[in-house]
C-alpha cells in the first residue's frame, strides 16, 4: 500500500531514505521497498476543502449583510427580532446546542472529515456568542458589568471544548478568558489605567505566564494533553504581543503621561524583550520545541525593527542599519552553522564506532 503525500513532503522522505542508504542504515532491498512506496499527490485537496470552508464561513456573513437589500427579509427579520431578548437567547442556545451535537455525531462518524466538522463547530460557536449576547441584553442593570458575560462564555466553550475533546472550541474558551480577564481587571479598577500597579500590557504579560505554565501542567493529565498544545500556544501569543506592547508603551496607564517621559527611558523594556525572545529561542533549539523556537525568532526581529524605529530611524542611514543587522545575524547563523557541524560529526563518530 502506497502512501500519498505532497511533492515538498515526499521529496524530503526521498531524501531520508537515501541518507540511511548511503549511511548503511538499511539495505537496498529496504531501500527500494521504502522509495517505492512514497507517491507523490497529485493535487492537495485537502488545502482545497480548508479554503473552501473558510470562504463558505465569508459567505455566510455576506449573506447576511445582503439581507439589508431585500425588504420581504428585512420584514421577516424585524418580526423574529421583536421577540424578547430572553427569547432569542433560548433559541440561539438551542441552535446552537444543536450544532454542537451534530459536529460531535459527526467527527465520531466522519472524523476524516476535517474541515466539514470544524465548520459545524464554528457555526455552534457564533450562535453561542450570539445567546450570550441577547442574554447580557436580557439581565442587564446597567451596571457595566459586562466581564461576565465573557466568563459565561469561557465557562461554555470550556465545557463543550472538554467533552467534545475539541480543541477548537478550547481556543475560543482562552480566547473568551482574555476578554473576561482585561474587562474585568479592568471593571474592578473602574475602567482606571492601572490594576494592582500594572497597566494593561503588565497584565496580560501575567496572564500569558499563567497560561503557559498551565499547559505544562496539562501534560501531566491524560484527558488534558490533547490541550496542551494549543494553551501553550496562546500562553506564548499572550505573552509575547503583551511584552511587546509593554516594550513600546511601558508600565504607563495614560497616553499623556507616556508621552511626557523620555525615549529612552522604556529601553530596559525593550532589553527585556530582546532577552525573552532570545531565551525562547535557546529554549525551543535545546528541547527542540518549535512553537517556542518560532515566537522567539519573530519577536525578536518585532523587537529590533521596533526599537530601530524607535531609536535609529531618523538618525542613521538605513544602508548602515541593515550592513549592521546582516552581519550580526551572520555571526549567530555562522556560530549556529559550527554547532551543528560539531554535534552531527559526533553524531557520525558515534554511528561508527557502533
Amino acid at each position: 500500500m502506497k502512501i500519498s503525500l505532497r511533492k515538498k513532503q515526499a521529496r524530503f522522505l526521498n531524501e531520508v531514505i537515501q541518507h540511511w542508504g548511503e549511511e548503511a542504515l538499511i539495505d537496498d532491498a529496504t531501500k527500494g521497498r521504502l522509495t517505492n512506496s512514497i507517491e507523490v499527490r497529485p493535487f492537495d485537496w485537502k488545502k482545497l476543502a480548508e479554503y473552501s470552508f473558510w470562504i463558505s464561513i465569508i459567505c455566510i456573513i455576506i449573506s447576511l449583510v445582503a439581507v439589508v437589500a431585500d425588504e420581504a427579509l428585512i420584514h421577516f427579520v424585524e418580526q423574529f427580532f421583536s421577540a424578547s431578548n430572553l427569547m432569542l437567547c433560548l433559541t440561539f442556545a438551542v441552535i446552537a446546542g444543536g450544532f454542537y451535537y451534530w459536529g460531535y455525531v459527526s467527527r465520531k462518524k466522519f472524523p476524516h472529515r476535517t474541515y466539514s466538522n470544524e465548520f459545524i463547530v464554528v457555526l455552534g460557536v457564533l450562535s453561542t456568542a450570539t445567546a450570550i449576547a441577547f442574554l447580557g441584553k436580557a439581565l442587564d442593570n446597567g451596571s457595566g458589568h459586562f466581564s461576565l458575560l465573557f466568563l459565561l462564555a469561557t465557562i461554555v466553550y470550556g465545557i463543550v471544548g472538554l467533552v467534545s475533546s475539541s480543541n477548537l472550541i478550547w481556543i475560543f474558551a482562552l480566547l473568551s478568558l482574555g476578554a473576561w480577564f482585561g474587562a474585568e481587571t479592568g471593571y474592578v479598577s473602574d475602567w482606571g489605567g492601572y490594576y494592582l500597579g500594572m497597566n494593561y500590557p503588565l497584565r496580560f504579560v501575567l496572564f500569558g505566564m499563567v497560561l503557559t505554565a498551565l499547559s505544562f501542567l496539562f501534560g501531566r493529565f491524560t484527558y488534558l494533553q490533547g490541550f496542551r498544545k494549543s494553551t501553550y500556544t496562546l500562553g506564548l501569543l499572550y505573552f509575547f504581543i503583551a511584552l511587546w506592547i509593554l516594550s513600546i508603551f511601558g508600565n504607563y496607564g495614560d497616553i499623556y503621561e507616556w508621552e511626557q517621559v523620555g525615549q529612552i527611558s522604556l529601553l530596559a523594556w525593550g532589553l527585556i524583550f530582546g532577552a525573552v525572545a532570545i531565551m525562547a529561542i535557546a529554549y525551543g533549539l535545546k528541547f527542540d520545541d518549535y512553537i517556542s523556537r518560532s515566537y522567539g525568532i519573530t519577536f525578536l526581529f518585532l523587537n529590533l525593527y521596533t526599537r530601530y524605529f524607535e531609536y535609529f530611524w531618523d538618525i542613521t542611514h538605513k544602508t548602515i542599519f541593515f550592513l549592521v543587522l546582516a552581519i550580526t545575524f551572520w555571526v549567530i547563523g555562522k556560530n549556529a552553522e559550527r554547532i551543528w557541524n560539531l554535534s552531527f560529526i559526533n553524531r557520525k563518530e558515534l554511528t561508527e564506532e557502533e
